[in-house]
């Protein structure tokens, strides 16, 4: 009396054909539309993003166009230039936790110094410091010359590694300077003006 259900299943729709009635597929199609009309593209959505286009180029336009521009232009020169390294190991060659300490130092160190906001009012203090960082990186120089010639040593890979944070501590010390310079001008504007 068992009988497979599957089989069951697949004589009976061989002996029921179903058809769907003529114009069953429109009426379907026409009441899917009253209920879920398709939202159309507007001319807003153009507008958004013509506006944001708008905003961005004008954001960019004021920013160069506001940019101080004091003809001043920095660049960092080796004073001394007698001292030359000559191509051998460096810090960085020693080991890798030292290369990780010197990249970090130099990576700070370039990001100070693109920082920089040079100007006429600043120009002597920073000199000053510029001038003291090149000594830095003279004897930066002679103590990779040392590293060298005679060889990996603690005292010699100490002072490198104290060189590259006392260049870092500089800039970040002048950095304190001209914030200290722009906000007593910036006290000096506000009591002049009240």
């Amino acid at each position: 009396m068992a009988r497979d259900l599957r089989k069951l299943f697949e004589e009976q729709q061989k002996e029921e054909q179903f058809v769907m009635g003529e114009g069953h597929e429109k009426r379907f199609m026409d009441l899917l539309e009253k209920e879920l009309p398709q939202q159309k593209k507007s001319s807003f959505f153009i507008l958004k993003i013509a506006a944001t286009i708008l905003v961005l180029v004008s954001i960019g336009t004021v920013f160069f166009m506001n940019r101080e521009d004091t003809g001043i232009k920095t660049t960092i020169v080796d004073k001394n230039p007698g001292v030359e390294t000559k191509p051998g190991i460096s810090l960085g060659d020693l080991s890798p936790d030292l290369k990780k300490v010197e990249s970090y130092y130099v990576a700070n160190i370039n990001l100070e110094l693109s920082k920089l906001n040079i100007s006429n009012d600043n120009k002597e203090l920073v000199d000053s410091y510029l001038e003291r960082l090149s000594e830095l990186n003279v004897e930066y120089k002679n103590l990779n010359a040392e590293l060298n010639q005679i060889g990996p040593n603690d005292q010699t890979i100490t002072a490198l590694i104290k060189n590259l944070q006392l260049r870092l501590q500089l800039l970040q010390k002048l950095k304190e300077k001209l914030n200290e310079v722009q906000s007593s001008k910036n006290e000096q504007y506000e009591t002049n003006a009240v």
